[in-house]
């Protein structure tokens, strides 16, 4: 297994836009077994030139002893926003330099037609067993689907659907996993789910790039993001370079869930994505063995709120042993059981998100600017 000091050791000798060494660059290294994730630091001013020196630190430290993968990312820290001029003299801009370029699209979401995302604003509450069946249920109308799984911290997805092992690389991309049909992929394909992800917030969003552009997702009709909680670098991420179709939120009944998921809302407007609708997760409890139902979580508020915000109220959700059960067991229920009751709750869903999608106009995605 290489080391640290064999990842630096490969970078001697290489050099970044100026003339700086490379090794000097590197702002990050973990390690998981022979796969090696690094980032460098570069100035985004200089895009392209960083570009081609990330490549050739990729192919070096591919080459490394014991380090059989290698994915590198570029970071960056944004520049120190120069002083306002004196009173009535121009800004750079406005004396002839050019404004700053717009982001370009992802070339790999091209043949993509709609992009969802399904968020809340914490954890906890169902929010990828529910991406995972609503990608089954869009799949189950024949549609062509992909599910991201974007949180890199803590990736579900393997677990959901029994998936364990590594992505094959063609033509420079990774080739997505496939289960029921869908195409899926997740960061915990390329990193053992005992290893921590020490990341900070530059590489967590370069790898979420990464996943959305380096990945041969082909055609699809629709890719599903499973979010991370809360409403931070990722989220941030997503919204400036994907042309979101859609948001799905989750939450669960009870006010502190809620208080988030309200935030989840406010954050996806704010960024001018389309709030597809809320849905209220474990719901109610049906007891298996006397049918008696139980608001374990209180009932109805994910509903209220919806009305309140004016947006659609996309349906309830059971708290359900079956689903568990059948989550656990990497085969999620509309893929396993797809004529359960349980999964009819999933495939009415997918329902919902299809017409919604199919009736609005697409939009581009946004262009933000964070000071």
């Amino acid at each position: 297994m290489g080391t640290e000091a064999d990842i630096l050791k490969a970078l001697e000798g290489l050099y970044g836009p100026g003339g700086a060494p490379l090794a000097g660059a590197v702002s990050g290294i973990n390690l998981s077994g022979a796969k090696a994730f690094v980032s460098i630091a570069g100035d985004p001013s200089q895009a392209q030139a960083w570009e081609a020196a990330r490549v050739a630190a990729e192919r070096a430290i591919k080459a490394a002893p014991g380090i059989e993968q290698a994915v590198v990312t570029l970071t960056a820290e944004r520049a120190p926003r120069p002083a306002a001029p004196p009173r009535g003299q121009p800004h750079a801009h406005a004396a002839g330099a050019p404004p700053p370029q717009s982001r370009g699209g992802i070339p790999a979401l091209e043949k993509i037609r709609f992009i969802i995302a399904v968020a809340s604003g914490k954890g906890g509450v169902g929010k990828s067993t529910t991406s995972a069946n609503l990608a089954l249920g869009l799949a189950a109308q024949g549609w062509r689907v992909g599910l991201l799984d974007a949180d890199v911290y803590g990736p579900s997805m393997p677990r959901l659907f029994g998936l364990a092992e590594k992505p094959k690389i063609e033509a420079g991309k990774l080739v997505p996993l496939e289960a029921y049909g869908l195409k899926i992929m997740s960061m915990g394909f390329l990193v053992d789910e005992n290893v921590p992800m020490v990341w900070r917030g530059p590489m967590v969003s370069q790898a979420i790039s990464q996943m959305l552009g380096e990945v041969a997702w082909g055609e699809l009709d629709a890719l599903v993001i499973d979010m991370p909680p809360g409403t931070g670098d990722v989220q941030l991420t997503i919204a400036q370079q994907v042309p979101l179709a859609g948001a799905v939120i989750v939450s669960t009944p009870q006010d502190l869930a809620l208080i988030d998921a309200r935030r989840a809302v406010a954050m996806f407007q704010k960024v001018e994505a389309p709030i597809l609708g809320i849905v209220e997760n474990m719901s109610y409890f049906l007891c298996p063995h006397c049918g008696g139902r139980s608001e374990i979580f209180a009932h109805g508020g994910a509903r209220h709120d919806a009305e309140q915000m004016g947006v659609p109220f996309l349906g309830e959700a059971p708290l359900d042993i079956k689903i568990r059960e059948t989550s656990d067991a990497g085969r999620p229920v509309v893929g396993a059981e797809p004529d359960s009751p349980q999964a009819a709750v999933y495939l009415n869903l997918a329902a919902k998100v299809k017409t919604l999608l199919e009736t609005q106009k697409r939009r581009a995605a946004p262009e933000i600017v964070v000071g």
